[in-house]
């Protein structure tokens, strides 16, 4: 069933996430619409994989609120947990296991009906026929970034995490997946929150933007309101500016060439 897109699927309030004097997010808040794709943005160590693991309740916040689809995270991540899922570089799937066990035993642990239909639909979404037999451990870093992202879809859910989904693609199948994800979204109406370095990726798919530095939100909005904000050209210019702390210095002389 389709969700209304003018309701929040996803809502933080002054969320951080601290180890000892290190603070990893710094009292955070935003919130994603549902049934739309939200890019949460910086450089390495920004905060972006931490505040993912805390909304999928890996992660215990230091202080703050997250709710996903109502339901409070960590306390009541059993309530919406089948409904969620994600996709990550950083988490590997056993490897022993061959691309089809691995999606069968995930299969399993969703209480998915009809499981092998469904596993046959993602193999074939994601183009993984060529090695669905192969052990995991055997495949390429782009191989094992379809398999997540198939991993990730099993369960039809209503949000979906991604975590640099692209990562080690091609241009090729990096376009294909890209592709596969917006009619999925079209298709049931998934709310999805996207971790990239990839601005084209951010530009082509996401209505709205958050942006990080050092754990701590400085901007967000639309990738059109943000180009035209910061008087760029594109996504990537953008980024630039608020990883390397220039975001004060480009908009003020985006604000002057408006008066002038």
């Amino acid at each position: 069933m389709l969700k209304a897109a003018a309701s929040a699927a996803i809502v933080v309030s002054d969320l951080s996430k601290s180890y000892g004097r290190v603070m990893a997010v710094d009292r955070v808040s935003f919130t994603v619409r549902a049934g739309t794709t939200t890019a949460l943005l910086g450089g390495n160590g920004a905060g972006k994989t931490t505040t993912l693991s805390m909304l999928l309740g890996l992660l215990i916040p230091t202080a703050g609120r997250a709710t996903v689809l109502g339901a409070k995270m960590p306390e009541e991540r059993h309530r919406v947990l089948p409904r969620m899922n994600f996709t990550s570089p950083y988490v590997d799937l056993p490897k022993r296991l061959t691309v089809a066990e691995n999606l069968a035993v995930f299969a399993d642990l969703y209480g998915l009906r009809r499981a092998r239909q469904r596993i046959d639909a993602v193999v074939d979404d994601c183009d993984l026929g060529g090695f669905v037999k192969r052990p995991y451990g055997s495949l390429s870093a782009g191989q094992r970034t379809r398999v997540s992202l198939a991993k990730a879809v099993l369960n039809e859910p209503d949000v979906l995490l991604l975590d640099e989904p692209t990562a080690s693609l091609d241009p090729d199948v990096g376009d294909r997946m890209r592709t596969y994800l917006e009619r999925y979204q079209r298709r049931t109406g998934c709310t999805m929150l996207l971790a990239s370095h990839h601005m084209g990726e951010v530009e082509r798919m996401c209505d709205d933007v958050i942006m990080l530095r050092a754990g701590v939100v400085v901007d967000q909005g639309s990738p059109r309101e943000l180009i035209e904000r910061y008087g760029r050209g594109n996504m990537e210019e953008v980024f630039l500016d608020v990883a390397r702390g220039r975001a004060d210095a480009a908009l003020a002389g985006s604000a002057a060439e408006g008066v002038a």
